[in-house]
C-alpha cells in the first residue's frame, strides 16, 4: 500500500511539473526534473560571443518590458543563464535547467535564440521580481526551414511600431521569415527616391468603401501612408537581430494600381480614367488615373509591351534590393487580368516580335506574362537575388530559378515541386488569417460568414503533401500564413485575426503532423492566452 501511495504521489508531483511546461511550439523532447531555478535581479547572463550578447540583450528587453527588471550580462561564469552558440548544422538547441543554472546551447545563433524563446515560455505568466523556472531538459529543432508570416500593408498601412511588434510575434513563435507585401492597387507603401510620385500620389486614396465589397458607401476620407527607406532599414535591422529575414514584395504585372496612378504611362492606356469596380461608391476625382478605393482585381495592369515599364521596375528594384539583405524578393505575379493586353497595340506587337502563340493550355497573353516574369527574374538574378512568385507564375512556363508560393490550395506547389522548383506552401484554405475564425463573426471579414478557418484546421495542416515523392518533398522549403488587410484597418483587429491561430501555425511548421496532438495543444494554449494578456495583445476568444 505504501508503495502504491508513493507511486501515486510521485505521479501527482510529475503531473504538476508536466503541466507547468506549456511551450508552443512544443519541443521535440521535454524531460521534467526535480526542483526549480529561481531567477531574480541578481541572476547573471553569461554571454561571450557577439550573437550571444545580442540574444542576452533581447531576453533582457523582454524581462524589462513584461516583468520590470533586467539582468547583468557577464562574459564568464557557470551560474545563472549561460548562453553558448556552437558551430553545428541546423538551428536546433538544448536547454538544461536545474537549481544552479540554465544552460542554453544552440547549433547556430538562431538555435540559441530559439532556446531563449522556450525559456521565456518557462517563466510564470504573472509578473514578479522573483521568477521560478521548473527544472527541465529540452532537446529541440525545427522540422521545416522556412517558417513565415506575411503582412499586407498595401490595403491598410500599419505604423512602424506595429510592424516591429508583428516581427516580435514572429520571433516569439520561433518563426524566421517576414514577408512584407508593400505595393497594391490601393496604395504604394515604400519610398523610391527616383520616383517621388509613388509616395506623394500612389500612397494615398481619396476614400475607402464601407463594409463588405462592393460596400455600403464610402467614408470619403483621404487614406494612406508609406515607409521611408530609413524606416525600412530600421525594420530590417530590427528583424535581423531576431534572426528573421524580411522578404519584400513588389507586385507585378498586376496589382499595380498605386504605381499607375502616380505614373500613368505604366498603363497600356494612360489616357483612360481609372474604372471603379461595379457598384462601388467613389470619392473625389474621377478623371485620370486614381488609386483604387475598393478591394478586388483590376484590369489596369503594368503594360508588358513598353520598354518604359521594364525600365521603371528595374529602377524601383535598384532602390529596393539594397535595403533587404534577403537572397529573395517576391514579385507577386498573381491575379493579372489580360484584357488590356489583348487590346493593347504595344502588347500585341511584343507578342508578334517574340513569336508567341496561344495553344490549348494558355493564350498568347498568358505566355506574355511568362516572358514578363522571366525577364524580371533575369534582371533580379543579375543582382545576386532570386525571385519568389505566387503560383500563377506557373502559367505559361516557370522562370528558371523561381520559388513558387502556392496559395490557391496545394496544387501549384505540387506542380512546381514536380518541376524541380523550391516551394513555400501557403494554401488559402489552411493559412489565410483574414478568414474569420468561427462560423459567425460580428466584425467585417473577407469571408463574410460564408466560410471560416478554425484553429484546429490550422494546427492539423500537413505542410508537405503526401502525393509528392521523397525527392520532391525535399523541395518544400516550408510554409507561411498570410494576413491580408482589406478588412483589417488597425493593430487590434490584426491581433484578433492572428491569435490564437499563429500559435497553432508555429507548431504546424515546427513539428511534423504525426508528432502533433491537438488536445494537448489546447491545454498549452490556455497558458499561452495568459501570455497574450501579458503582452497586451488582443485575441479571438478572449
Amino acid at each position: 500500500m505504501r508503495a502504491i501511495l508513493c507511486f501515486i504521489a510521485c505521479l501527482f508531483v510529475f503531473n504538476i511539473g508536466a503541466q507547468e511546461i506549456s511551450i508552443i511550439p512544443q519541443p521535440q523532447s521535454v524531460v521534467v526534473k526535480d526542483g526549480s531555478f529561481t531567477l531574480n535581479r541578481s541572476t547573471p547572463i553569461v554571454a561571450v560571443s557577439k550573437d550571444d550578447k545580442n540574444i542576452a540583450a533581447l531576453f533582457n528587453s523582454y524581462l524589462k518590458s513584461y516583468y520590470g527588471f533586467s539582468l547583468r550580462v557577464v562574459s564568464k561564469g557557470t551560474k545563472g543563464i549561460v548562453l553558448t552558440t556552437r558551430s553545428a548544422s541546423g538551428d536546433g538547441y538544448s536547454l538544461e535547467a536545474d537549481p544552479s543554472a540554465i544552460r542554453i546551447a544552440g547549433n547556430s545563433a538562431a538555435g540559441t535564440f530559439y532556446g531563449t524563446q522556450s525559456l521565456i515560455q518557462l517563466l510564470p505568466v504573472e509578473k514578479g521580481s522573483t521568477l521560478s523556472i521548473p527544472a527541465v531538459s529540452i532537446t529541440d529543432a525545427p522540422d521545416l526551414a522556412y517558417r513565415g508570416m506575411m503582412l499586407d500593408v498595401g490595403r491598410h498601412y500599419f505604423p512602424v511600431d506595429f510592424v516591429k511588434k508583428y516581427i516580435d510575434y514572429i520571433a516569439l513563435h520561433k518563426m524566421n521569415y517576414f514577408h512584407w507585401h508593400l505595393t497594391e492597387d490601393q496604395g504604394w507603401r515604400i519610398e523610391i527616391k527616383k520616383y517621388p510620385k509613388l509616395t506623394s500620389v500612389g500612397a494615398w486614396r481619396n476614400g475607402t468603401i464601407i463594409g463588405n465589397f462592393p460596400g455600403k458607401g464610402n467614408d470619403h476620407k483621404k487614406y494612406g501612408g508609406f515607409y521611408t527607406q530609413a524606416e525600412v532599414k530600421d525594420i530590417v535591422a530590427y528583424a535581423a537581430k531576431r534572426y528573421i529575414t524580411v522578404i519584400p514584395e513588389i507586385e507585378m504585372p498586376g496589382h499595380g494600381g498605386g504605381a499607375i496612378a502616380a505614373y500613368p504611362y505604366l498603363s497600356c492606356f494612360p489616357d483612360e480614367p481609372t474604372r471603379p469596380a461595379k457598384g462601388v461608391s467613389w470619392s473625389g476625382e474621377v478623371k485620370g488615373k486614381q488609386v483604387q478605393q475598393a478591394w478586388g482585381v483590376y484590369e489596369d495592369v503594368f503594360c508588358a509591351g513598353k520598354e518604359t515599364t521594364f525600365k521603371f521596375l528595374e529602377d524601383v528594384l535598384n532602390e529596393v534590393l539594397p535595403l533587404f539583405p534577403s537572397k529573395y524578393v517576391h514579385i507577386g505575379g498573381d491575379e493579372c487580368p489580360k484584357k488590356h493586353w489583348e487590346r493593347c497595340p504595344n502588347c500585341q506587337k511584343r507578342i508578334r516580335e517574340l513569336g508567341i502563340k496561344g495553344d490549348g493550355k494558355h493564350t498568347a497573353e498568358h505566355y506574355l506574362q511568362s516572358y514578363f516574369i522571366q525577364r524580371m527574374e533575369k534582371f533580379i538574378n543579375s543582382k545576386g537575388k532570386n525571385i519568389i512568385g505566387w503560383d500563377e507564375i506557373l502559367e505559361g512556363g516557370l522562370a528558371p530559378n523561381a520559388t513558387v508560393m502556392s496559395w490557391r490550395g496545394e496544387k501549384g506547389g505540387i506542380t512546381a515541386a514536380r518541376q524541380k522548383h523550391q516551394v513555400i506552401m501557403t494554401p488559402n484554405n489552411y493559412v489565410y488569417f483574414d478568414y474569420q475564425q468561427s462560423p459567425k463573426e460580428d466584425s467585417v471579414t473577407i469571408t463574410n460568414n460564408r466560410n471560416h478557418l478554425p484553429i484546429e484546421k490550422v494546427y492539423n495542416w500537413k505542410v508537405v503533401p503526401d502525393s509528392l515523392s521523397t525527392e520532391e518533398r525535399k523541395l518544400i522549403w516550408g510554409g507561411q500564413a498570410n494576413l491580408w488587410t482589406e478588412y483589417i484597418s488597425n493593430p487590434k483587429k490584426a491581433e484578433y485575426m492572428l491569435f490564437p491561430r499563429m500559435s497553432a501555425l508555429s507548431e504546424a511548421l515546427w513539428k511534423p503532423v504525426q508528432d502533433r496532438n491537438f488536445d494537448d495543444f489546447k491545454k498549452r494554449l490556455e497558458t499561452q492566452k495568459k501570455r497574450y494578456d501579458l503582452w497586451g495583445a488582443n485575441y479571438f476568444g478572449k
